[in-house]
């Protein structure tokens, strides 16, 4: 299976699976705290699970792992189930003010974590993701300004988080942020490309990379 299957597969079990448990839970009479701490358990376990394979964790798996496991103990600590319906708000809240911060910073998140997924695939000769950050100036000001559009994205979703489930009824919750996730995904890659296709970032022959291809 290819990195970029192997991902989405694994999104689909983190995002699918607790919300198919809670309710399962529910429908067996569990009660909705108890349902929502007990399928908050399974994002953090694919992803130790995945830690424990690769050995050598990269930035992305330990961004993952901290935000997974910070979200389980906060199920375990927390007794009201609205804020820990809300808790995804503001993990996604940290998270896009990560995004932002990062975008100043020596390799913005954006970059980290498309690389795996792009890296070998653009370029005139598919060159590492190293060699055009540090030779071309207007990549890495496409992957700083990818990092402030996914951080304003994700604060805009954090919102959206919080008001529902502080809103809507606490069984419609779990199933609502599942959708959102899709939505904002979906919505997300059709936000980013309309900025980057015009960059000339996946064309060989885009003048982006016109020193790559003289020198």
């Amino acid at each position: 299976m290819s990195t970029r299957l192997r991902g989405l597969a694994t999104l689909a079990i983190d995002i699918g699976l607790p919300m198919g448990l809670y309710y399962v839970l529910r429908a067996a009479g569990v009660e909705s705290h108890t349902a929502l701490v007990v399928s908050s358990f399974i994002p953090g376990l694919s992803v130790v699970s995945d830690l424990v394979r690769r050995r050598r964790p990269d930035r992305l798996g330990l961004y993952m792992t901290v935000m997974m496991l910070a979200s389980a103990a906060t199920s375990v600590l927390v007794q009201d189930a609205r804020l820990l319906l809300a808790k995804d708000g503001w993990f996604t809240a940290v998270a896009g003010l990560w995004f932002l911060a990062s975008a100043r910073g020596e390799r913005p998140l954006a970059f980290v974590f498309t690389r795996f997924l792009l890296e070998g695939r653009i370029g005139p000769n598919r060159e590492s993701w190293d060699v055009l950050w540090e030779r071309l100036p207007a990549f890495r000001r496409i992957w700083r300004v990818v990092s402030v559009i996914y951080g304003v994205g994700l604060l805009v979703d954090a919102v959206v988080r919080v008001v529902i489930a502080y809103t809507l009824p606490v069984d419609a919750v779990p199933g609502i942020n599942t959708a959102q996730y899709v939505v904002w995904l979906l919505l997300m890659q059709v936000v980013i490309n309309v900025y980057l296709v015009p960059t000339g970032v996946y064309s060989r022959w885009s003048p982006l990379y016109a020193e790559l291809r003289h020198s």
